[in-house]
C-alpha cells in the first residue's frame, strides 16, 4: 500500500510517500499510526484535519478498510482560492 503526503502533512511526516505491508484488515488509521513525526512537527494534529484519498475517491472515515494495491493520497486543509 502506497501513502502519498502533500501539504502540511508532507511537512508532518518528512516524507513525499511511503510503502506500509498491511496486516489483515487494516484501516487508514492503522496504517497512519505506523508514522513517526518528523522533528518539531504536530502529526497527530495536521493528521486530524486531513481528507483522504483511496485510490482516487475522497473520504474521512480513518476506519476504511484498505488492501494491498491501494494507494491513499494524505489530504490536508488548504487555504487560499
Amino acid at each position: 500500500m502506497l501513502l502519498r503526503f502533500f501539504a502540511s502533512a508532507r511537512a508532518a511526516t518528512g516524507l513525499n510517500e511511503t510503502r506500509i505491508d498491511l496486516g489483515p484488515d487494516w484501516s487508514i488509521g492503522d496504517a497512519l499510526g505506523t508514522l513517526v513525526a518528523a522533528p518539531g512537527e504536530p502529526l497527530d494534529r495536521v493528521l486530524a484535519r486531513c481528507s483522504f484519498l483511496v485510490n482516487t475517491l475522497s473520504t474521512t472515515d480513518t476506519s476504511t478498510v484498505l488492501s494491498d494495491g491501494d494507494v491513499v493520497d494524505v489530504m490536508p486543509p488548504f487555504a487560499g482560492g
